[in-house]
């Protein structure tokens, strides 16, 4: 047995302002008590206590500090060890920033695979690699699949080994015309069969999407959460309430092509672009929340600019930007993800796993204080103290 006393903290759903006692036995919270109430125990003292922060978007394969294009481009082809010292690296930044689960989105090397059965420090939920149409974008994260009779064999040979499907629907955001590139990758049709497929295999769906068509085919089709979803409308946004379709914004990618537009030589045009893109998807995420679309936090980290663990941060910032309440944009990066995936839930509350980050002041006081993170504790792994900058490199 032993104790946690934070001075406020967050159960998943409410902010309580008061001190608490978490007494700990095992993997599982014992007793939550009001005020400070840890005599006898070994105790573990806190500003602020909250469940373990979710990444619902990152590729830990891929390094969010490395701003050389070229270098990159060349990671690609690296060995697999190298890939793999990249995402152990990634695992250490995620948990000094609070995470302790993250869905990997993607990659064709097996590299989340292998983190998801080797870390005992971070819980990982791996889609391994994702589906795409020949010759389409996504070909660092996702495999070919020309018929429906490819996706079927592809899902079923998933199933076995992914947590979730990842599909590809649309190209990337062209910049400089503020559109998304080409058509949609899968029809109506298509899509709807390989969702179909995936859900009567046990996988939840996501899928890469931006733009009005490709948003709106991926919606209609059954998905379950909608990824990046840049040129969102109220139509769809409302649809999704209707049907319980999850929304993952990813504003940091855009956001740092707006802050360091020089990285990729931006001309003030298209920093203009970037901006407008920027502002309409603030709107549209704010919209959501008011029509009750479920909004859960995910950095795409390991995108340029992205990296790990304080990208998340970053996200729950861009929230409350878009006017959400401290509450909302937690339970958006806590116990909502959990919830729609079906895991493990790490409220603090009575009966409940242990699944913790203690914080050395309170958020709600104000929002810079999520960035001083203290330790994570998990009954399966050892308490990871964030003695590292989660911003650095490996």
């Amino acid at each position: 047995m032993k104790a946690i006393v934070a001075g406020s903290w967050f159960d998943g759903t409410r902010h309580h302002a008061e001190p608490v006692t978490i007494v700990v036995d095992d993997d599982r919270i014992a007793e939550v008590l009001p005020g400070d109430r840890a005599t006898g125990l070994p105790t573990t003292r806190c500003g602020f206590v909250m469940p373990g922060l979710v990444e619902a978007h990152c590729h830990l394969f891929l390094d969010g500090g490395e701003l050389d294009f070229a270098a990159r481009t060349r990671h690609l082809d690296a060995p697999f060890e190298r890939m793999m010292e990249v995402a152990r690296a990634n695992v250490g930044r995620n948990l000094a920033a609070g995470v302790t689960l993250v869905r990997d989105a993607g990659d064709r090397y097996g590299v989340n695979h292998a983190i998801r059965a080797g870390s005992r420090t971070l819980a990982v939920r791996s889609a391994g690699i994702a589906l795409r149409r020949p010759g389409r974008y996504g070909a660092f994260m996702a495999r070919e699949i020309a018929t429906l009779e490819d996706a079927r064999a592809a899902v079923r040979e998933l199933a076995a080994t992914a947590d979730d499907l990842k599909i590809i629907e649309t190209g990337i955001i062209d910049f400089e015309s503020g559109t998304v590139k080409g058509a949609p990758q899968f029809d109506a049709e298509a899509l709807g069969a390989i969702v179909q497929c995936a859900h009567e295999a046990g996988l939840r769906t996501f899928a890469h999407c931006s733009g009005t068509e490709g948003i709106g085919v991926a919606v209609d089709a059954g998905v379950d959460s909608i990824e990046h979803g840049f040129f969102m409308t109220g139509d769809i946004l409302r649809r999704m309430a209707d049907r319980g379709t999850a929304w993952v914004p990813t504003f940091s990618p855009v956001h740092f092509q707006w802050r360091r537009p020089e990285l990729a030589g931006w001309s003030p045009p298209t920093i203009a672009k970037l901006r407008a893109i920027l502002d309409s998807h603030a709107e549209h995420v704010a919209m959501a929340a008011r029509l009750g679309v479920n909004l859960v936090a995910g950095s795409d980290a390991g995108s340029p600019g992205v990296a790990h663990g304080a990208a998340l941060i970053d996200e729950i910032r861009h929230f409350l930007d878009c006017g959400l309440a401290m509450e909302q944009a937690l339970r958006a990066a806590t116990s909502l993800p959990r919830r729609l995936w079906g895991a493990e839930a790490a409220d603090v509350a009575r009966g409940q796993r242990v699944d913790l980050a203690m914080l050395d002041a309170d958020p709600f006081d104000d929002p810079v204080h999520l960035g001083a993170v203290a330790a994570v504790l998990h009954p399966d792994r050892a308490s990871a103290v964030a003695s590292e900058d989660p911003r650095g490199g490996p």
